[in-house]
């Protein structure tokens, strides 16, 4: 079912598509009919699974694997993208992780950086890639994915995933600035408690329970309801949305 008729053979990159908020927004993408771009680092069958996914329902997609923490795989994973669709028209910067928690006297400068690089350098390297023949094309979409630990300071141990995910939000700001004047629309998307192997990895059952006794909704979310919100900011229903970050968090953060 198309939502969004507008994305039809519109050209998406979507890094980090390889399982949780990823893969369904490159699900949800596709089947709008955009031509996607599934990007993994080491989860292969993640991101085959995704496409397989996209395929089986009629859509189109192709899985490229690159380090988008590295300019060389920002570049690659673009320049495979036009060769194999065309042009980007959106792209939906995703890739991100906590790594690991640590506290303040186990957070080792290398892990520091390895988390900075993978949720903000990211983004940044993988803006430069597209930005220009977006300029010169006078449009396209970008989406960042940031945190609520961005907005609140995190759970005990993420003090790096905190700030690379308000990084994020401030990168966010100023290249919708700098870009909107070429026809290029930049915004955020703020998830909070999701079900994806980002909990299912770093926060235990009573870490769980917690957090949602702090939601007004009474429970955690789930991927599709982020990758829902994703696709809106994608489409022309968005239009004049520009710099914006959108909480997704069942009430738990209200701003």
């Amino acid at each position: 079912m198309q939502i969004y008729p507008d994305l039809k053979d519109r050209v998406v990159i979507v890094t980090g598509a390889s399982s949780g908020i990823g893969g369904a927004t490159a699900r949800i993408l596709a089947g709008s009919g955009a031509k996607v771009v599934a990007n993994y680092l080491r989860n292969e069958k993640g991101a085959r699974e995704t496409v397989q996914a996209i395929q089986a329902a009629g859509g189109i997609a192709v899985p490229v694997q690159a380090d988008v923490s590295q300019g060389t795989g920002c570049r690659t994973l673009v320049a495979t993208a036009e060769k194999e669709f065309g042009p980007v028209d959106v792209l939906i910067n995703n890739a991100g992780s906590l790594v690991e928690r640590l506290r303040i006297l186990d957070l080792t400068e290398e892990r520091w950086d390895d988390v900075m690089n993978l949720n903000v350098k990211s983004a940044y390297l993988c803006t430069r890639a597209v930005a220009k023949s977006m300029i010169e094309r006078k449009r396209g979409t970008i989406v960042n994915l940031s945190s609520i630990a961005g907005r609140n300071g995190g759970g005990l141990g993420a003090a790096h995933y905190a700030a690379a995910k308000g990084a994020v939000i401030e990168f966010s700001k100023n290249m919708a600035k700098e870009l909107a004047p070429h026809g290029i629309r930049v915004n955020c998307v703020s998830p909070g408690v999701i079900d994806t192997q980002y909990h299912q990895r770093f926060s235990t059952p009573d870490m769980i329970k917690a957090f949602v006794a702090t939601i007004p909704m009474g429970r955690v979310g789930t991927a599709p309801e982020v990758a829902n919100v994703i696709a809106f900011l994608c489409s022309e229903a968005s239009s004049y949305l520009c710099g914006e970050t959108i909480e997704i968090n069942g009430g738990q953060l209200m701003l």
